[in-house]
This record gives C-alpha cells, structure tokens and sequence, in this order.
C-alpha cells in the first residue's frame, strides 16, 4: 500500500444516460459534452452522500466529462464545498473502437487487459496507460496538498486501475478488485 499525506476517497459517477442505453461513451470529444446523469443518477449521489460516514471532505477533482461534473456539482453543492476542478487526468479509459457501441464489450476489453497488459487492440487505451496518466495526478496532488481529504470522482475503469497501486495488483489485474458501483463512495485503500 502506498503511502499518502493526504486521504484520497474515491466515487463514481452517478448513473448516466449512457449507463441507462448500454452505450460505451469514452470519446472526449462526446463524453464532455453529452450523457449526463439520470433523475435516479442523482438520487443515487445524494444516498450516497447520506450514507458517508468518514472524514470531512475538504477538496473535489472530477474528470472532465459531463456525467462526473454534474456528480461533482451535486456533492460540492449538497456539501458546501468549494467547486469541483476539473481535469483531463481522471476522464474516461479511452474504449477506441468500442466507443458508441454496446458496453456488453467491456468484457472483451478487460478480458484483454488480463491477457495482454499493455493491449493496444481495437485501439483501446490500456489499462498501463490510464495507470500512468492517474498516478501522475495523484504525485501532482501530492505536492499541492497536504493533510487534505480529497474525493476523486470519475469512472469505473478508471478508479479500478487507480487502486491496484494500493491493493499490490498490477494495473491489467484491475478486475480483481470490488466493482465500485456508481453513486459508491470508497476509501483509496483499505479504508
């Protein structure tokens, strides 16, 4: 387990239009601006925030697409905590040629990343990469903060590869981990 000088909570978006349709929506270009949350999105976030029960959180990054700004907002507001920042650092996993099409690829997709680590295939971004893009985030956050409780809130794949750091688990070994469901609040590490 990696050691910190802050606490780091974890929370994935709330459910989504694209969660809803079974799309796979990880283009930018579409993601940051379309498929926000559901009516039963949001309730989820405000259920998960009446059910947090650890310590005050102080600061809210969110990746930049509209599903977990709209998240961020609701906490921040339900919260009253400074805005949300923004950043391209905790977007979506990049689903290449999966993109638009039914999330019933994800299996293929993480079937791969535990075959292949550093898969390049249907030109997906690999689980080593989104690894490599979130820790250096984190080491970014480290040298801003300090004593700080952060929550981080972005997507499913995204936060699973995060966590494999403080679970000793390489990143492809991602789906060894707890699915974290959307709405769901969790510790970094063990909590």
């Amino acid at each position: 387990m990696m050691d910190t000088k802050n606490r780091y909570y974890l929370m994935r978006h709330g459910q989504s239009e694209a969660n809803v349709e079974g799309k796979i929506v990880s283009h930018p270009d579409i993601g940051c601006a379309s498929f926000g949350l559901t009516h039963e999105g949001k309730q989820q976030i405000l259920a998960s925030l009446n059910a947090y029960d650890g310590p005050n959180l102080q600061q809210v990054y969110c990746s930049d697409f509209l599903r977990t700004k709209e998240t961020a907002r609701l906490v921040t507001k339900a919260l009253s905590l400074p805005e949300a920042i923004n950043t391209p650092s905790l977007r979506e996993r990049f689903f290449g040629n999966w993109d638009g099409q039914s999330d019933r690829y994800y299996e293929q997709v993480w079937q791969k990343d535990a075959q292949h680590p550093s898969q390049l295939s249907d030109h997906v971004e690999s689980a080593e990469d989104v690894f490599k893009r979130v820790m250096e985030f984190i080491e970014t956050l480290e040298s801003h903060h300090q004593d700080q409780t952060i929550l981080l809130v972005a997507h499913g794949d995204v936060l699973q590869i995060l966590r494999t750091a403080w679970f000793n688990l390489a990143p492809h070994e991602h789906r060894k981990l707890p699915n974290i469901h959307t709405a769901e609040i969790v510790p970094l590490g063990n909590g």
